[in-house]
């Protein structure tokens, strides 16, 4: 679920509001937030564009608290900013459809706070780019900044703020960036709904200057770069007071395109456009620290436990890209887009089983054990191991080559059984066979979460965790090999005095 935050009536000039999440293992509040919108300069009627992305349980009660702050300086510590109030409701209040919440703060009985949900989540994303064309000037000593804003029509007649440009500074002709947004936020399924896009002059002190506004709808800017979405940019003062006024500039809609995503929100595997999903984290996370320590960056990357097109057939090693022949992604992001473009062919299918995977790595490894190379293989998954007893044999067999195997677990399953593979304390084993090394690290990736949603520390502390055993692993296959580091290859006596 969605949630995004509003407020009317409030005469502050920066404005700042923080979500929390009731701790329910200590009956009170987390100590960190769970996210903070963006600062509103010098406004009565701050509209936050942040969304906060969380998950909804029908079956429990989510209390949430809304701590709102007048922001005094850049200064990332809450404490050093005025409290204003708060305010506190349930999840399940927000997502009613068609009923806003409306609670007041606390402490300042003028102040309303409004939470707006979004409707159920819709399953195409939009991409678009526009340009500007004569604008008119704002400042008076240059041209000016512009922006757009963009609004969802409501069934009551109101606009809801759904997205807002970069702005582009010093001129009357931008082209702003490309951008998505879910085609559920810009009409709700409705494609004639209204969408009205709002043109501003930004100004540092935050009172944007407004140059006009113009309305369009989904249907409209579907049909992409035409004569019709060529929009003037009207302003209903300036159109009252001038005769001769014809506009205010024109917008022009440069590309348009729809693609649909074929997962449900409810799924782990969903592709927010807000945030990456913990597949996606956990990947980048781990893959761009190891990948500093490969020297071609290319990563053969499968997935396991799918139908493959055309026939369905259900494969537990299958190539990201679709190539069987050739598997490697050209860095990180190469496996990230082949992992992204692999969720719209394929059609996710259980049982969890690691065993063709680990074996199709070991086989890998077998050929090359002159310490020239070592293989690390990462393993995410949100299911139990369905296949425990090919899978122990598999990392005993794999032991003795140079690989180690990171398994990250994500979602809310209960991994216990996974401790078995990671053989800190008891060495895996199988058939009477003890596994000559420790190959397994086992982690799930909830307990590296920030409450306050930060995403980069949370693959931070992934990371550092999970990578903490490969030196070790490492050295002790070298050493039972009687594998010696190689002399260095500079030449230079400088460069083997640094």
């Amino acid at each position: 679920e969605e949630v995004g935050v509003g407020s009317d009536g409030y005469t502050g000039e920066i404005l700042m509001a923080l979500m929390y999440q009731s701790d329910f293992s200590r009956e009170g509040w987390f100590n960190i937030p769970f996210g903070r919108t963006e600062v509103i300069d010098n406004t009565r009627n701050p509209d936050f564009v942040r969304k906060f992305v969380l998950d909804f349980f029908f079956e429990e009660k989510q209390n949430l608290r809304f701590d709102v702050y007048n922001v005094d300086s850049r200064s990332c510590n809450i404490s050093k900013h005025d409290f204003l109030g708060q305010t506190f409701c349930t999840l399940g209040e927000i997502i009613v459809p068609n009923i806003p919440s409306v609670v007041p703060v606390c402490k300042f009985c003028a102040t309303i706070i409004t939470l707006k949900s979004p409707c159920l989540i819709w399953q195409d994303i939009a991409t678009m780019q526009l340009c500007a064309n004569k604008l008119d000037k704002k400042d008076f000593f240059g041209k000016s900044d512009p922006f757009l804003v963009f609004y969802r029509s409501n069934e009551d007649g109101t606009f809801t703020i759904c997205h807002k440009t970069e702005v582009i500074k010093n001129t009357l002709n931008p082209v702003w960036q490309s951008f998505t947004i879910p085609v559920r936020a810009l009409c709700n399924g409705d494609y004639d709904r209204t969408v009205k896009v709002d043109v501003y002059d930004w100004d540092r002190d935050g009172s944007h200057d407004f140059i006009g506004e113009f309305t369009t709808s989904y249907r409209e800017l579907s049909r992409g770069q035409n004569q019709f979405n060529v929009y003037e940019v009207l302003n209903p003062k300036k159109k009252g007071k001038k005769k001769k006024y014809i506009n205010s500039g024109t917008v022009t809609l440069l590309s348009f395109k729809v693609e649909s995503e074929y997962t449900f929100p409810t799924s782990l595997h969903y592709m927010s456009p807000y945030q990456m999903n913990a597949y996606a984290m956990a990947l980048k996370a781990v893959g761009e620290i190891i990948q500093d320590y490969d020297s071609d960056k290319l990563f053969p990357a499968y997935g396991f436990g799918a139908k493959l097109p055309p026939d369905g057939k259900i494969s537990h090693a299958f190539p990201l890209n679709g190539d069987g022949e050739h598997p490697n992604c050209v860095g990180i992001e190469g496996v990230l887009e082949a992992y992204f473009q692999s969720l719209r062919t394929v059609q996710l299918y259980g049982p969890t089983n690691f065993a063709p995977v680990i074996n199709k790595v070991a086989n890998c490894a077998s050929e090359i054990t002159d310490g020239s190379q070592y293989f690390v293989l990462l393993m995410i998954t949100d299911g139990v191991i369905s296949d425990m007893v090919q899978t122990k044999e598999a990392v005993v067999n794999a032991a003795s080559l140079p690989m180690s195997v990171i398994i990250v677990g994500v979602g809310p399953a209960e991994f216990d059984a996974m401790e078995e593979l990671d053989g800190d304390e008891v060495r895996v084993s199988s058939r009477g066979r003890l596994a000559e090394r420790d190959i397994v690290q086992f982690v799930p990736f909830r307990d590296y979460i920030d409450r306050s949603g930060n995403q980069v520390l949370s693959m931070a502390r992934l990371a550092k965790d999970v990578l903490a055993e490969i030196p070790d692993q490492l050295l002790s296959f070298m050493k039972s090999r009687g594998i010696e580091p190689r002399p260095s290859m500079s030449s230079s006596p400088l460069h083997r005095h640094i």
